[in-house]
C-alpha cells in the first residue's frame, strides 16, 4: 500500500538531503516539481548561508503556503522583510497569506505596496500576485472546473498579470503566461486559457509546467487523449516531473466516469500513475494528503481510511488528515469513527480551514447516528459557508422528511428542486407530498383546536410540486402524483349536496392509468382505487342525480376496499332506504 512505501522513503528523503544542490534556481525548480520537503530543506539551507537575501525567505515561505501552513508562511515572509523592508517579493507573500485568511484590505495593501516597490520591468512581483489571487481561500470549495477561484479573484489575477506583462512587453516569461492561462481556465474560459499556454510552449516548448496545464485545459474538456498527449510531452522533457503523473491520474478517474466501459482498466492506470507521482515526490505528509485527495476523487474509501488512519498516527502530522478520515469513514459506514474526526477537524481547524464539505459529512454522519437534530443543524451550516452548495438542501430535506417536519422538508425540497442540477422529478414528488402531509397535520389540529386554521398555502405548494411532477412525466404521468391532485382538489369541495367537481378529472386519470397497466392492483392501489371510486359516486349521485351510475362507482369502490368508510356510509344509506 502507498503509505508503506511512504514510510520506507522517508528515510531517502533525510539520508539525501545533505547532497541537494542549494541554489535558487534548484529549489525554484523543486517546488515546481512538487518535491516540498526537498525545497524546504534547500530553502532553510539558503536562508541560513545567505541570510541577506531576501528572496530565499519568500520562497520557503511560499511552499509554505502552498502546503496550507499558514502561519509558518507569515512569520518566513516577515523575515524576508526584516532582512530587506523593500522585499516586494515578501509583501506579495504577507498580501497571499492575507488573501487566503479572507483579508482582502490587507491583501490589497500588501500588493499594492510590492508593486510600488517592484521597480520598471521586474515582472515576478506581478506573477505572484496573480498566483496569489488563484490560490485557494479558506472555506472554500472546489468546482466542477477543478477550480476553487472566485470570479472576482481570478478577474484580479487576469487584471494584475497583464500589467506585468506590461510592465517588461518584451520579456516572454513563460511562469505568467502559464498563470494567466490558469486564471482564465479557473472561469471556464478556455479559449483565453488555451491562447497563454500556447504562448508558454511558443517560449519553451519543452517547458513541462506548460504542457501539463495544456493537458489539464483538456481533462475539463473531456478531451482525455488530448490530454494524454501534453502530459507524455511533459515526460519526455523531464522524466521526473512528478505533477505530469499526477494529473494524468486524475484525469483518469474522470475519464473512468465518464465512460464507464473503460472504468477498470482507467482506475488501475490512475492508481499506477499516482505511484509514479508519490515515487517522485518526497513521500511527505503533505504528499501523501494529496494521495488521499486522490483516493477521494477515485472513491477507494476503503484504502483511503487506511492511509488518514497511518497519517493520524504519524509525528507533526497535519490536522487535515481527520478530514480524510471523518470521509472515508462516513463512506465506509463506520459512523462513530466518522463523528470522532469531523468533530475534532471541524472544533481544532478553526473557520479559516473548515469548509461547507466537512459539515456536509459532520451532519450526515449525526444524522446516520440518529442525531438528527444536530445533523441538520450542521447542514445549515454547510449551507451558510457556501450557499452555492444547494445540493446539501436535499441532504436537509430528506432528514426534515424523516422527522416528521414536513412544511421544512417542503421548503427545502423546494428550493433544491429550483437551484440543483442533481434534482429528480422524484424530488419534486416529495416536495408536494412533504406540503401536503403538512396540511394533513394542520387539518388533524384543527379538528382539536377549533380556533385554529389550516394554512391553505401549502395545498396551492403541494399542487406546485405535483404538477410539475404530471407534466414532466407525459404521455404518461406519474399516477402517484395524479391521485394527489385529486385529493389536494377534493380539499376544496365544502358542499356535498353542491359539489363542483374539482377533483373528477384527476380522479378518473388516476383510474384510467391504473386500469391500463392491466393485473392485479396492490393492496395500497386497492385502496387507492377505492377512494377514486368513492368520489366519483358521491357526484353520480350529488351532481348528475343518477343513482345507477353511483350505484356502479359505489360497487366498484367495495370491491376494491369494503372497508372504506364513504362505501360503508352508502350502503348504510341504501340499506335503511330499503328497510322504510
Amino acid at each position: 500500500m502507498m503509505n508503506k512505501v511512504a514510510i520506507a522513503g522517508l528515510g531517502l528523503v533525510f539520508a539525501g538531503s545533505s547532497v541537494f544542490a542549494q541554489s535558487l534556481a534548484d529549489a525554484k525548480k523543486a517546488i515546481d516539481a512538487e518535491q516540498y520537503q526537498k525545497a524546504k530543506s534547500m530553502l532553510k539551507n539558503l536562508t541560513a548561508t545567505q541570510a541577506d537575501k531576501d528572496e530565499n525567505f519568500f520562497y520557503l515561505g511560499w511552499v509554505y503556503l502552498k502546503q496550507d501552513y499558514t502561519d509558518s508562511a507569515k512569520a518566513v515572509f516577515n523575515k524576508g522583510i526584516a532582512v530587506n523592508s523593500k522585499s516586494a517579493m515578501n509583501l506579495v507573500g504577507l498580501g497571499a497569506v492575507a488573501h487566503v485568511e479572507k483579508d482582502n484590505s490587507t491583501a490589497t495593501s500588501d500588493f499594492n505596496q510590492a508593486i510600488v516597490l517592484a521597480g520598471k520591468g521586474n515582472t515576478k512581483p506581478y506573477v505572484y500576485i496573480g498566483l496569489s489571487y488563484l490560490l485557494p481561500v479558506n472555506g472554500s470549495s472546489v468546482g466542477p472546473n477543478g477550480s476553487a477561484v472566485a470570479p472576482a479573484d481570478a478577474d484580479a489575477a487576469i487584471a494584475v498579470l497583464n500589467k506585468g506583462k506590461a510592465a517588461n512587453p518584451k520579456l516572454k516569461d513563460v511562469e505568467l503566461s502559464i498563470a494567466l492561462g490558469d486564471a482564465y481556465r479557473s472561469q471556464l474560459k478556455s479559449n483565453d486559457a488555451y491562447s497563454n499556454y500556447s504562448d508558454a510552449l511558443t517560449i519553451d516548448p519543452k517547458s513541462p509546467a506548460a504542457n501539463v496545464a495544456e493537458g489539464v485545459l483538456w481533462k475539463y474538456a473531456d478531451n482525455f487523449d488530448g490530454a494524454e498527449k501534453q502530459f507524455q510531452a511533459a515526460l519526455a522533457a523531464d522524466p521526473n516531473y512528478g505533477p505530469a503523473y499526477r494529473e494524468w491520474a486524475e484525469t483518469d478517474i474522470r475519464w473512468a466516469f465518464k465512460d464507464p466501459a473503460q472504468l477498470d482498466a482507467k482506475i488501475k492506470e490512475a492508481t499506477d500513475n499516482y505511484k509514479k507521482y508519490i515515487s517522485l515526490t518526497d513521500y511527505s505528509v503533505e504528499s501523501q494528503m494529496r494521495y488521499a485527495d486522490f483516493l477521494i476523487d477515485s472513491k477507494d474509501y476503503a484504502d483511503l481510511q487506511k492511509v488518514a488512519t497511518d497519517l493520524s498516527k504519524a509525528k507533526n502530522s497535519n490536522l487535515r488528515v481527520y478530514r480524510y478520515l471523518g470521509y472515508a469513514a462516513f463512506e465506509n459506514k463506520d459512523y462513530p469513527a466518522a463523528l470522532a474526526a469531523l468533530s475534532k477537524w471541524t472544533s481544532e481547524a478553526g473557520p479559516k480551514r473548515v469548509i461547507p464539505n466537512d459539515y456536509l459529512y459532520l451532519g450526515r454522519t449525526e444524522i446516520a447516528l440518529k442525531h438528527d437534530s444536530l445533523g441538520i443543524k450542521d447542514l445549515r451550516t454547510a449551507l451558510t459557508l457556501d450557499t452555492t452548495q444547494v445540493d446539501i438542501y436535499g441532504d436537509i430535506a430528506k432528514s426534515l422528511y424523516a422527522l416528521g417536519r414536513y412544511q421544512e422538508a417542503g421548503d427545502a425540497y423546494r428550493i433544491y428542486g429550483q437551484k440543483s442540477r442533481s434534482a429528480k422529478v422524484a424530488d419534486h414528488y416529495r416536495e408536494g407530498l412533504s406540503y401536503y402531509l403538512a396540511f394533513s397535520d394542520q387539518t388533524d389540529k384543527a379538528a382539536k383546536d377549533k380556533s385554529f386554521k389550516p394554512d391553505s398555502s401549502l395545498l396551492t405548494k403541494a399542487d406546485s410540486g405535483f404538477t410539475y411532477v404530471v407534466r414532466k412525466t407525459q404521455p404518461n404521468p406519474f399516477a402517484g402524483a395524479v391521485l394527489y391532485l385529486a385529493y389536494i382538489n377534493d380539499q376544496k369541495e365544502v358542499d356535498r349536496n353542491n359539489i363542483k367537481g374539482f377533483a373528477k378529472p384527476f380522479y378518473e386519470q388516476y383510474i384510467q392509468l391504473i386500469t391500463a397497466k392491466g393485473g392485479t392492483p396492490a393492496d395500497d392501489v386497492k385502496k387507492n382505487l377505492a377512494n377514486a371510486y368513492a368520489y366519483l359516486g358521491t357526484y353520480a349521485e350529488y351532481k348528475d342525480k343518477d343513482e345507477a351510475k353511483a350505484l356502479d362507482y359505489y360497487n366498484k369502490a367495495k370491491e376494491m376496499n369494503p372497508d372504506n368508510a364513504q362505501v360503508k356510509y352508502y350502503f348504510a344509506k341504501k340499506g335503511a332506504g330499503k328497510s322504510k
